[in-house]
């Protein structure tokens, strides 16, 4: 079972809980340079007429709680909770008598406008965006058509800010959508791969074995007359290989549908089971000469199972097409590979056979471990299939 790491806990605190934090760094920092800290000879800003009066703390007090209704709204109804930072703003704004919209009055709105573009709809970030500047905008705006003055150049700075946020909240967005866009790609790309993988087991699981059979189901019509034991040992030979390959079938179904991708989809064949495959094919009237060079050693898994698939399509491409009796099998165990050749003198095919999946698969094994292929008659006559595997340096 795939279990999610939990998120760090930074990231667990709500956008609203860092929007409402922004907030009261802003309302202490208000208070903390209207008053002479260590070190200065006055405040670093004069506080309005009424600041610490109950009429300025009132405006004070209703700005924090429409900052805090804002922070519960903000994830479910972004604008709206934004309209509420706004006018809190607008309200602590009421007993400062300053000239323009502080920084500090607005580092909640900038929260917000991170959170809102990285969290939700590009065009919800927009209307956003564009809200909090309009803003900006009006509130200088008015207090040049009142006379008053207006601190123009300040607001410009804190129109940056909410710039940025936006932008920083934007990239943030476009970053998750392209990680989405990349997992979509390699979720994609795994199924195509494990359905290659299906189709190529169920290929190789099969092809081998309707072969057999219906080399024996010949030999057994051709002398169910003549000759009623050696037809009633072929039908139980059908018998055996049909039986085994519905197993075999059954187990790589229930895999399937109950395994994890990636999962072995049968218990792996390898050169151990050629002995096996061999007694099979010469049963079915095919002679093997199985030839082994070289000091034979444990190979590694993926090159065990793709080596005795590659001979068991081979045998069963001679078996179907190649109309001889015989065929020679060479394993070669190199210092760096492993070699393997099946060759056969019949009267297959005087060019490489297309629309087929049986070379095609045996290539497609061999490209995946970085190895060699070739496949295509002989100039003496029959057909040659070459496989070289790489070894790693843990099977040398």
């Amino acid at each position: 079972m795939h279990v999610t790491p939990p998120l760090p806990p930074l990231k667990r605190v709500p956008p609203g809980t860092w929007t409402v934090l922004a907030w009261w760094a802003g309302l202490v920092f208000t208070f903390l340079i209207r008053i002479r800290l260590p070190g200065e000879y006055e405040p670093a800003k004069t506080a309005g007429p009424f600041f610490y009066q109950w009429n300025g703390m009132a405006w004070l007090v209703v700005a924090t709680v429409l900052a805090h209704v804002a922070g519960v709204l903000l994830r479910r109804r972004p604008l709206p909770a934004l309209g509420l930072l706004l006018a809190a703003t607008v309200f602590a704004c009421v007993p400062l008598a300053v000239a323009e919209i502080p920084l500090a009055q607005f580092l909640a709105v900038d929260a917000a406008l991170y959170f809102i573009a990285a969290g939700h709809a590009r065009r919800t970030g927009i209307i956003a965006l564009l809200g909090a500047l309009t803003l900006l905008a009006g509130y200088l705006i008015t207090r040049v058509l009142f006379g008053w003055p207006a601190g123009t150049s300040a607001e410009l700075a804190v129109a940056m800010t909410a710039v940025i946020a936006w932008l920083v909240g934007h990239s943030v967005r476009q970053a998750r959508e392209h990680a989405d866009t990349l997992v979509a790609t390699a979720t994609a790309q795994a199924v195509a791969d494990e359905r290659l993988r299906i189709s190529r087991e169920l290929h190789d699981t099969v092809a081998h074995s309707i072969g057999v059979i219906a080399l024996q189901a010949g030999a057994a019509r051709r002398v169910i007359d003549t000759q009623p034991r050696r037809a009633r040992q072929a039908l139980g030979d059908i018998e055996e290989v049909g039986r085994e390959t519905l197993s075999g079938l059954r187990r790589m179904l229930g895999v399937m549908r109950h395994g994890e991708q990636g999962q072995p989809l049968d218990s792996a064949p390898g050169l151990s089971d050629l002995d096996t495959l061999v007694a099979t094919t010469t049963d079915a009237g095919v002679h093997v000469e199985v030839r082994r060079l070289g000091e034979r050693r444990p190979l590694p898994p993926e090159i065990d199972v793709s080596a005795y698939r590659i001979i068991q399509e081979a045998i069963t491409n001679v078996v179907r097409h190649a109309g001889t009796s015989r065929c020679r099998v060479s394993i070669e165990y190199r210092d760096d590979e492993l070699a393997v050749e099946v060759l056969d003198g019949g009267r297959g095919p005087r060019h490489v056979p297309e629309g087929g999946y049986g070379l095609v698969g045996m290539r497609e094994r061999v490209t995946m471990l970085r190895g060699s292929f070739s496949a295509g008659p002989r100039p003496e006559g029959g057909f040659r299939v070459t496989a070289r595997l790489p070894l790693t340096a843990e099977a040398r």
